[in-house]
């Protein structure tokens, strides 16, 4: 992807399916007080004011001549109307792989230690790539949502990109690479969790899950930084260790007792600091040098108002993923040997 020369301009129907309300306003940047997240974009109608844009968005990605592919890769329902857009109405957005089972009435028990070997292992084969384990916060809940008091313990899925394939982003008419990879890795994540939540069912336990790519009432981003998958980029988006930026997540809740990861800080929000290569390459100009305050804390944000309409041209774009050099093989493992002799010079300065 070649460094940014101009800034790209939304189109007069882009920017007429926006709502009055500044989604930035709606994420809470500048707010200094904290609050519950509020409802966005990618969860149903019913709950924001992005309901035309939404929509727009569905209309270019599946309901262009070479869209077919991309609805095949997120496994779209048969009766997936382009026209009408509606996430509420069209359930399965994405594959979310067998249906829950029914709770077994004996309970297994085991220790917290046996059991996360045992999900941890179920999970990575079972199409999971990373998996940690977190508490659950009710930090993390949607305003107007809630969870169930089973749901004590968080499992976080992560699932890579191909990278040749992530690489192709942006998907524009002629070229759906990317997207259509973005769509299938969401497809595996949803499998995994479902699989997995299934799994848990089978000891005894409850679960819900949580497949991806529509919103629910879990914040999946906070929950995986504290499960040790990663650190949160400039570009909005989780960099992992292994996988870099280019992973997909879901997640499964549960009463099952588990051992929990810490977060895994190895520099990733350092490097971010003085790396400019995903603001370099963000067509729209979305991305912030500095951090900002959202719902009081301080964190990387991306303009949500300049980010969704190329979002929805782009038919998914995913720029900043390919571009980040968290993402090219085989440079993480040298990242992070890099920072953690920055950060070991600094500690010893």
């Amino acid at each position: 992807m070649p460094r940014r020369t101009s800034t790209w301009q939304a189109p007069v129907e882009a920017l007429a399916a926006m709502p009055e309300v500044s989604g930035n306003t709606v994420n809470g940047l500048d707010e200094t007080e904290r609050r519950p997240a509020s409802p966005f974009f990618w969860h149903e109608q019913q709950y924001h004011e992005f309901g035309d844009m939404q929509k727009y968005t569905l209309n270019i990605m599946y309901g262009l001549e070479d869209g077919g592919e991309i609805c095949e890769a997120f496994r779209i329902n048969e009766n997936f109307d382009p026209a009408l857009g509606d996430v509420a109405q069209n359930r399965q957005f994405v594959h979310r792989g067998p249906e829950p089972t029914e709770v077994a009435s004996e309970k297994i028990t085991q220790s917290a230690e046996q059991w996360t070997q045992q999900v941890k292992e179920f999970a990575l084969s079972h199409h999971a790539d990373v998996v940690g384990i977190a508490r659950m916060s009710r930090n993390w809940v949607y305003e107007g949502f809630s969870i169930n008091d089973y749901e004590k313990n968080v499992i976080v899925i992560g699932v890579g990109h191909d990278y040749d394939e992530i690489k192709e982003a942006p998907s524009l008419p002629g070229n759906n690479r990317g997207i259509v990879e973005v769509g299938k890795q969401y497809t595996r994540a949803a499998t995994a969790a479902a699989e997995l939540n299934n799994f848990i069912r089978a000891q005894g336990y409850s679960t819900n899950c949580y497949p991806g790519p529509t919103a629910q009432a879990v914040m999946m981003i906070p929950a995986a930084v504290e499960a040790g998958l990663g650190e949160l980029g400039k570009h909005g988006t989780l960099i992992n260790r292994e996988l870099g930026a280019s992973f997909r997540l879901s997640a499964v809740t549960t009463n099952m007792p588990l051992e929990f990861d810490q977060p895994d800080v190895f520099g990733a929000d350092d490097f971010c600091t003085r790396c400019q290569v995903c603001r370099d390459a963000c067509p729209p100009d979305a991305i912030f040098d500095d951090k900002q305050w959202v719902r009081d804390e301080k964190k990387w944000y991306v303009n949500f108002d300049k980010c969704i309409p190329y979002f929805a041209e782009a038919r998914g774009c995913a720029i900043c993923i390919a571009v980040c050099p968290w993402s090219r093989p085989g440079i993480a493992d040298n990242l992070v040997v890099k920072m953690a002799k920055r950060r070991k010079k600094l500690a010893d300065s």
